[in-house]
């Protein structure tokens, strides 16, 4: 069993976001409190610490989506792809909902690649930071703790 801790940096607005929408339910999310029917393609920071000035140890790579009307819920399918260290070019794969205000979120994460290639069992997300405007969000941090069962 491998755990690890890093910190996701998701940035939707200023001059370099690592979150862009390609996609909406037609003018519907921007009806929505939820933006639901929004979707965000990322290539977010992974880092040691909240600090995003730290050391870079891996990138999120993929989408998610707004998934629920009553709440800020999102879909989230991941890659996290190690660019650093004893993990280097190893990647781990997440799904799941990942309902933002919540303290914690738990997602599935369900597969690998070299030393993670058959990963199983769980991902753990607690908000660290956010900052939105009714609901709109221009920026947040989670961390994230794995727990990995694998070959």
């Amino acid at each position: 069993m491998t755990n690890l801790q890093f910190y996701f940096h998701d940035t939707l607005s200023g001059k370099n976001p690592s979150a862009v929408r390609v996609a909406q339910a037609s003018k519907m999310a921007d009806k929505s409190p939820t933006l639901y029917g929004m979707v965000m393609m990322v290539d977010d920071p992974l880092t040691e610490t909240p600090d995003p000035k730290l050391k870079l140890v891996d990138r999120a790579q993929g989408l998610y989506g707004s998934a629920s009307q009553a709440e800020p819920g999102l879909i989230m399918v991941f890659n996290f792809d190690f660019t650093e260290g004893m993990y280097k070019g190893s990647s781990i794969s997440i799904l799941g909902l990942n309902s933002v205000m919540n303290p914690v979120q738990e997602m599935a994460i369900v597969g690998g690649t070299s030393i993670f290639r058959l990963a199983r069992v769980y991902a753990i997300a607690q908000t660290h930071w956010f900052e939105s405007c009714l609901w709109r969000c221009y920026s947040w941090v989670q961390c994230y703790n794995c727990s990995l069962g694998h070959t």
